[in-house]
């Protein structure tokens, strides 16, 4: 392992590289034979990376770690004048949205602030996670106004979370350039991983984004909205999916009902909602729609039983199956839920390291009443529910 000093140089300086979008990039170029610097204000999660522990689930993430530390070609620090050590500085801190549910701008605003004393005119800073549309523009205007004229890109990642080592050398690499001369070294960069460059404005870059997400969010309250449907009509609404898709290729991307949420799709549906003067309905519809889900699963769940003298236990608390991720979770929400009408509200998740109140898998199934299927993982596949009754809005269990 390597620890930045004062006179190191480094190809790729990612900003945030200790997190979900930043760490596997970084072990990406690195393996790459990039000298590769992650730069992150999380110590404790540095420190694991630095013994070789991937502090979150990613396919082949140790492996790529151990190959990583053992090149010499990573580095790490949380000294933000080493950035202006870097060929090229990779943000991967995004904007998240407020109480208002419009875009936060200050982690952005303050990250850059914190560099710009550090920066020269002939670095290459790409934007990587998510931002509203415009913001590589104004990001430009901004850094000429502080006196840098950094070429500036905005390269978005469009990974699933949990493949992103895997997919950052092989999907289609989004680039855009607030200059042409900024596109071009970004496209330059990204090539050298195996990527096929799409080349876009930064605006046209923005949107696509944000559109990939509000489609897929939207997509999931499409079944969602046709599942409680079909289920306030009393009918099974796995029968209606199943039989509407066989032999049928024009419905196979509608997907089964279930919680869906995450720390992007919902934020992103709004980011564009924000900017379009809170005319995008469907992104408003899609939201009330996928985080109305719980309370309509709870109301069910009330016609069948006496929750009041009951213990329910939830199954999966990350926010998607295979993953070790809260965030946004809607099994948290469900939880919040069903706390004033249950007699007790009982958790487990096989990934889920960051919440004390997580009881094991046999607690949780021996000691409860009704079991809710929050998240269909992997590993619930063969379980024994010892003959409770369950919740299973995935159909992920057999049928009886």
């Amino acid at each position: 392992m390597n620890e930045s000093t004062s006179n190191e140089q480094y190809d790729v300086c990612v900003v945030g590289g200790a997190g979900h979008v930043g760490l596997p990039l970084a072990l990406v170029f690195a393996n790459h034979g990039k000298r590769t610097l992650i730069y992150d204000l999380n110590a404790g999660v540095m420190e694991r990376i630095q013994g070789g522990e991937v502090p979150f689930m990613e396919d082949g993430g140790e492996e790529h770690l151990k190959a990583a530390l053992e090149s010499g070609n990573l580095f790490f620090t949380n000294d933000a004048a080493q950035v202006g050590r870097a060929s090229t500085l990779i943000i991967t801190i995004g904007t998240p949205v407020d109480e208002f549910l419009n875009p936060v701008y200050e982690a952005m605003s303050k990250c850059i602030d914190a560099f710009v004393p550090h920066l020269s005119d002939d670095q290459l800073v790409i934007l990587r996670s998510t931002v509203p549309p415009g913001v590589t523009d104004w990001l430009h205007r901004y850094l000429k106004e502080k006196g840098v004229s950094a070429k500036l890109a905005f390269c978005p990642e469009r990974v699933v979370q949990g493949k992103a080592i895997a997919e950052i050398q092989s999907l289609p690499q989004i680039v855009s350039g607030a200059t042409a001369d900024a596109e071009d070294a970004a496209a330059d960069l990204f090539a050298g991983l195996g990527a096929k460059i799409v080349r876009m404005k930064p605006m046209e870059a923005e949107f696509a984004k944000l559109f990939c997400n509000a489609y897929r969010y939207i997509n999931f309250a499409i079944t969602n909205q046709f599942y409680m449907m079909v289920e306030s009509a009393g009918m099974d609404y796995d029968r209606v999916l199943q039989g509407m898709k066989q032999d049928y290729d024009r419905m196979a991307g509608l997907p089964s009902a279930g919680l869906a949420a995450g720390p992007c799709l919902f934020k992103d549906t709004l980011q564009l909602c924000s900017f379009y003067e809170n005319q995008f309905s469907l992104g408003f519809d899609a939201m009330m729609v996928n985080e109305g889900l719980p309370l309509f699963m709870v109301r069910n769940i009330e016609k069948e039983h006496n929750l009041l003298e009951s213990t329910v236990g939830l199954l999966g608390m990350a926010f998607k199956p295979n993953s070790d991720d809260t965030r946004s979770s809607l099994s948290y929400k469900l939880k919040k839920i069903l706390h004033p009408r249950a007699k007790r509200v009982i958790c487990t998740d096989p990934h889920v390291t960051t919440d004390p109140s997580l009881l094991s898998l046999e607690e949780t199934i021996e000691q409860s009443d009704i079991l809710i299927l929050c998240v269909p993982h992997a590993a619930y596949r063969e379980l024994d529910l010892k003959g409770k009754p369950v919740v299973d809005i995935w159909n992920f269990f057999p049928k009886g």
